[in-house]
């Protein structure tokens, strides 16, 4: 069966890319920026020196640093009337996936019209969105390169997911030297949101060969430099790697999709505001070892790429392995040990459930579950 593969025109990686990407944008002829992003970029003066190099090649900018951590519709609406305002011509992203979701919701409204609640699900939109830069600062969400783009409704508590090729940005920037500020426990989050990436992907009903590749060495390098990156942040190297890792991970569920890891997620974070990559880290293990009855073999393969001798295992030994390897990196890295510690209710799990198997990334998990098996996995996470 034939398959389509989405990713950015052009991705810039490495120490650098910044520099290198902003010298793209002035080849592009754009003028004027509505860069996205939040509050601590601009504080730390990160927002501050990326406005000067894009003035220094005569690209004037507009900044709105209203992005919450779980971007919402009302973030998405406050940042396009900035944006027409001021006539920008095109989008820069910078920071993590919650800069990067918001400009991606900005940008396709602006040229396709409506709201942002109008393209919920797989392409709802007939026209590109406004030319899209992101700049990525977190080695996780790889929304700086996805066609998936996360905003929360205020109104129905609910994450929406928005899968839709208009959503893919024009250039990524990846460049570890603006990761090397972030902290220990924000590294550890986004890093096991990259985890999860790779692993709902690998396991995913629509992975194929050029997915499994991408997933299998983005566990690899994150096995080998997440904890380094989590102790010793100024790594830059580790941070490299991490970034590396991430970009890799999300070509891999940009086009394999994902599973109930970020089903279930999206609802914890919809309905309570909850840290996105904290919330994947914890369902992980759990959702795998739902997914161990149909597919351990993949998992053996997952437990292979964390380090795990596997070559005297069974395929039911090496999943079980794998789950074990996964709650390992979690513990290490200092993720919260359960669900109940972020204030998760046991009596709102049904509708957490009821809302996770609307969700769309659920679609593509290698086996389909019931109303009562979600809410036993959200349990079991409790």
């Amino acid at each position: 069966m034939a398959a389509k593969f989405f990713i950015p025109s052009v991705n810039v990686l490495g120490q650098g890319a910044v520099d290198e990407a902003i010298s793209d944008i002035k080849t592009l002829g754009f003028k004027h920026a509505l860069i996205v992003t939040d509050k601590p970029l601009v504080k730390i003066g990160l927002v501050g020196e990326v406005v000067e190099k894009l003035l220094t090649s005569g690209v004037t900018s507009t900044v709105f640093d209203g992005v919450q951590p779980n971007p919402t519709v009302a973030n998405v609406e406050a940042g396009l009337a900035l944006l027409k305002a001021n006539k920008c011509d095109f989008v820069i992203s910078l920071g993590g996936g919650s800069p990067h979701d918001c400009a991606k919701g900005i940008a396709l409204v602006a040229t396709n019209g409506g709201s942002i609640k109008d393209y919920e699900g797989l392409d709802q939109s007939t026209k590109p969105q406004l030319p899209l830069v992101a700049i990525n600062t977190t080695a996780g969400t790889a929304s700086e390169m996805t066609r998936f783009c996360i905003i929360t409704d205020e109104t129905r508590h609910i994450k929406m997911a928005i899968v839709d090729k208009h959503t893919t940005p024009l250039l990524s920037v990846n460049d570890p030297e603006l990761m090397l500020k972030k902290p220990a426990g924000l590294t550890a989050a986004t890093g096991m949101d990259a985890l999860t990436h790779a692993v709902e992907a690998y396991v995913s009903i629509a992975a194929n060969p050029i997915t499994d590749a991408c997933a299998i060495k983005a566990i690899e390098l994150i096995q080998a430099n997440l904890v380094n990156a989590v102790e010793n942040g100024q790594d830059i190297n580790a941070r490299e790697q991490m970034a590396y890792a991430q970009f890799l991970a999300g070509m891999a569920f940009n086009n394999a999709s994902l599973g109930y890891v970020h089903a279930m997620a999206h609802q914890l974070g919809g309905f309570y505001d909850l840290p996105h990559g904290v919330c994947n880290a914890l369902l992980l293990p759990h959702v795998q070892q739902y997914n161990a009855q149909v597919v351990p073999a993949r998992l053996k393969d997952i437990a292979k790429a964390m380090g795990v001798d596997v070559l005297s295992l069974s395929d039911e030994q090496g999943a079980a392995a794998a789950i074990t390897a996964i709650k390992k990196l979690s513990v290490t890295v200092k993720i919260p040990e359960n669900l109940t510690l972020l204030g998760v209710k046991a009596e709102d799990i049904p509708t957490l459930a009821d809302n996770a198997l609307k969700d769309a990334c659920g679609f593509t998990n290698p086996k389909q579950a019931t109303h009562a098996e979600i809410c036993q996995i959200f349990t079991n996470a409790l």
